[in-house]
């Protein structure tokens, strides 16, 4: 049997052995009423990595996403975001259905936000007008890593206009790792940051929300709203406490798989790289799209769909010999294959 590659995303990692061993031996109580010793310590560390006050353990990225959004928007405000956001795309309309926010988009390039089209949809206060109360950014964006500098100038704007920034960091460890700037400094250009211990940490579930210690008191009431108390939930966060402790520093290793896979999609010539960078690659067909994701899919490489485009994310599930093996895959398509 032909072995299989599952590049469709970094979510499908599963945990290793040392992270299964570190549920199994988790202590453990009811994390609703406080009692949860793991829960408890992986909040401190998060906050403590993230240099904010407090942090709370949330069942999904999306959900800690959308905390902030219930929090600091509401009725007749506003969130202004790039079109590329996952919040916009990937959240099933729950900013709006959920935390009932406007969501008005600015200009943007690949996701990362113009700060001057962002101040340009501020406007005054009106009885008859919703009014902008948050900016959410998003490290990284398809990818991408979010310039430090933009952020810094997308939190002067924020603090001129008394707007909270949303950091939504479901993959910023793998900035933190490619550009060696602390989780902390991205953190202190925003008010509040989430980020996944699942996708390249390869946790089974949860994100980290962190900010103020009277915002995340609020927040933990919301999730009881959104149905996220759950009771014994150490044993994910053992999962996660590991996943911090084990696997940032091995994105590098995604990072370097990537670039391996990424430069032989370029040496076929049959395909045209749009974005490349961290654990992304999105890439487009030179000719018969259709047929140009079965050569892939015949070769056991599984790729995703992703709007125009094609995308491969590498992950701990692909390690250097999987990604070499893949390269030698892909630089053997043929062009009468894809045509």
């Amino acid at each position: 049997m032909n072995k299989t590659y599952n590049l469709r995303s970094d979510t499908f990692t599963l945990p290793s052995e040392g992270m299964r061993k570190a549920i199994y031996e988790a202590e453990v109580g009811d994390d609703v009423y406080r009692e949860d010793p793991t829960v408890r310590k992986l909040e401190e560390m998060s906050a403590e990595l993230s240099g904010k006050e407090s942090a709370l353990f949330v069942s999904s990225g999306s959900m800690g996403n959308l905390i902030p959004l219930i929090l600091k928007g509401g009725l007749g405000k506003e969130v202004i975001t790039a079109k590329e956001s996952h919040i916009v795309r990937h959240e099933i309309g729950a900013v709006a259905s959920i935390s009932r926010t406007l969501i008005n988009i600015a200009k943007s390039e690949r996701g990362i936000l113009n700060p001057e089209s962002v101040e340009s949809l501020i406007h005054e206060k009106a009885y008859d007008s919703s009014e902008a109360s948050i900016i959410e950014v998003e490290n990284t964006t398809s990818g991408l890593i979010y310039p430090l500098e933009t952020m810094k100038e997308l939190k002067r704007i924020a603090e001129k206009h008394d707007l909270w920034v949303h950091l939504d960091g479901a993959r910023i460890f793998n900035a933190v790792v490619k550009t060696k700037i602390l989780l902390s400094s991205w953190a202190k250009e925003a008010d509040d940051v989430t980020f996944c211990l699942s996708k390249g940490l390869g946790a089974p579930m949860g994100s980290v929300l962190a900010s103020t210690r009277e915002f995340i008191d609020e927040a933990r009431r919301i999730r009881k709203i959104l149905g996220g108390g759950l009771r014994q939930s150490g044993f994910m966060a053992a999962a996660g406490i590991y996943a911090l402790e084990h696997n940032v520093e091995r994105l590098e290793e995604d990072d370097q798989n990537r670039i391996s896979i990424s430069r032989a999609i370029e040496d076929t010539d049959l395909f045209d790289i749009d974005i490349s960078e961290t654990n992304m690659i999105f890439f487009k067909a030179r000719y018969n799209r259709k047929k140009s994701l079965e050569a892939f899919i015949n070769r056991g490489i599984l790729v995703l769909e992703e709007g125009d485009d094609i995308r491969a994310v590498t992950s701990l599930n692909i390690t250097k010999k999987d990604a070499e093996e893949i390269a030698e895959l892909i630089r053997g398509i043929k062009k009468e294959e894809v045509k």
